[in-house]
């Protein structure tokens, strides 16, 4: 075959355009875009405004955070909600930490929170003035609530970090000024389990009881010492301020300096400048009380002594009125007195012999005459009464006894056991008594038993005869008279 020749193959197939851009489903498009959001932007801090907070069931809390020209979707997850710095709330200003995410189901984008903190000092007493005025309206703050502090503590807590100078000071002024038992709670008081240690040193304190084996005290005291308002911010929180309200023992709130103000000063029951100023609230000073002890001791010796001299010279100022010296007035009656004392005893010796003449008198007519006499008497009352009732007794016996004879002998004479003369008892083989000729058959033995003796018997085949007596026979007519003779009917 030459080269100019052709072969014929049949239509060549046309090639497979091939796509440099192919196309992708949403779904892959969502979630590339959340891997590249994620990598990009996995860890980051906004400031913003915090606005619609919406604390779902699950424990999750979702927000929007804003400023002045834009908005993003947050969401805490319910593991962070705790340990956060501040808890949301709407129109406060936070910083917060996480990562930025997507949610393909709407296409939008949203941050998730790991950690959140006030934006500053102003965001923070912002949000400490809204708690305190939802806490006045629920008249936590009212005076009326607030109870007394004991007047002489036996036993006193102190709430307080074990280190530091806060504690030597309150218990180096409590020894000074009154001794007594102080009972010390360790606590952290700063950071953010501050709050929660406090609580449930309030709490325990309080469960506790005055026969147990550690005293309840009488008293507790809360102290920390001066700081920067995020370092007091602990003192602030909602959950220590209701414990602190709903305490059954007087709470001193000793936080900070004179100048500080945190939310449990509102709601204990008295509020100290400083710790030691707390020490001094809570106890008296012994040696002040013994010397106003000595002071009314004195004053109670001179105000007995003015009263008596007082006294004394009124009564002076009586006797001068009288007629006579009162030794005078006094010397009869004295001598009266003298007088009537010298036969007192001679007069009762007298009156008990009287006494005893009186009853040897009355002792001599009794004796066993006396009541043979009442016994003879009442004797012959009783023989005379027995001889007027023995005849009619004895009578109504005899009568009595008669009727029972004759009501005996009749009864012998209708003993069915003992069948009179002319009389015989039927009875069946058994010994049965037979009472009606019915219950008898033809050729039944039977036993006839008399007065003197029994004989056996058969019954015949004759019909019994009824035990109804025969009719009387009709009267005869009476007979015509005789002639000539009248009828007298």
């Amino acid at each position: 075959m030459s080269d100019d020749s052709y072969v014929f193959e049949g239509p060549a197939e046309a090639p497979v355009p091939r796509d440099n851009n192919p196309p992708l489903s949403i779904s892959e498009l969502s979630f590339a875009l959340k891997r590249t959001l994620e990598e990009r932007f996995g860890h980051v801090r906004l400031r913003g405004e915090i606005s619609k907070v919406n604390r779902h069931a699950s424990g999750h809390v979702y927000l929007t955070l804003k400023d002045d020209k834009s908005a993003i979707d947050g969401v805490i997850w319910k593991g962070s909600v705790r340990g956060l710095g501040v808890q949301p709330e709407a129109g406060l200003e936070v910083i917060v930490t996480g990562k930025i995410t997507s949610y393909p189901a709407r296409s939008s984008y949203q941050i998730v929170i790991e950690s959140m903190e006030a934006a500053g000092a102003g965001a923070l007493l912002a949000q400490l003035e809204r708690l305190k005025v939802r806490l006045r309206d629920e008249g936590l703050f009212e005076l009326g609530r607030k109870k007394p502090l004991p007047q002489f503590p036996r036993t006193i807590g102190v709430i307080t970090s074990p280190t530091g100078a806060v504690i030597r000071d309150v218990l180096h002024r409590i020894a000074e000024r009154w001794p007594c038992r102080v009972i010390v709670w360790p606590v952290v008081v700063q950071g953010e389990a501050a709050s929660g240690q406090v609580a449930n040193a309030i709490r325990g304190f309080d469960a506790m009881t005055a026969d147990g084996p550690i005293p309840r005290p009488d008293l507790l005291i809360v102290a920390r010492g001066g700081g920067s308002v995020e370092d007091l911010w602990c003192f602030n929180d909602e959950a220590l301020a209701r414990t602190v309200a709903a305490a059954r023992i007087p709470i001193i709130s000793a936080v900070g300096h004179e100048t500080d103000t945190t939310l449990i000063d509102f709601v204990s029951d008295r509020r100290a400048p400083t710790p030691t100023g707390a020490a001094e609230m809570a106890t008296p000073v012994l040696a002040d009380l013994r010397y106003a002890v000595a002071d009314l001791d004195r004053r109670l010796v001179l105000a007995g002594g003015r009263l008596i001299e007082d006294r004394r010279t009124r009564l002076r100022a009586v006797a001068r009125g009288l007629p006579a010296r009162p030794e005078d007035l006094l010397a009869l009656a004295q001598q009266r007195l003298d007088h009537v004392s010298s036969r007192l005893g001679s007069g009762l010796q007298r009156n008990v012999s009287v006494h005893e003449r009186r009853l040897a008198g009355v002792g001599a007519r009794l004796g066993p005459s006396l009541l043979e006499r009442a016994l003879e008497r009442r004797s012959d009352r009783l023989s005379a009464v027995a001889a007027r009732f023995k005849p009619t007794v004895e009578r109504r016996l005899t009568r009595d006894r008669d009727r029972l004879n004759a009501l005996s002998r009749a009864l012998a004479t209708l003993d069915p056991g003992r069948p009179k003369p002319g009389f015989a008892r039927v009875e069946n083989a058994e010994g049965d008594w037979i009472t009606a000729a019915a219950t008898l058959e033809a050729g039944q033995a039977v036993r006839l038993v008399f007065g003197d003796g029994a004989r056996d018997a058969t019954i015949d085949g004759g019909e019994p005869r009824s035990a109804t007596p025969p009719a009387p026979k009709p009267a005869a007519k009476p007979k015509p008279p005789a002639p000539g003779q009248g009828n007298l009917f």
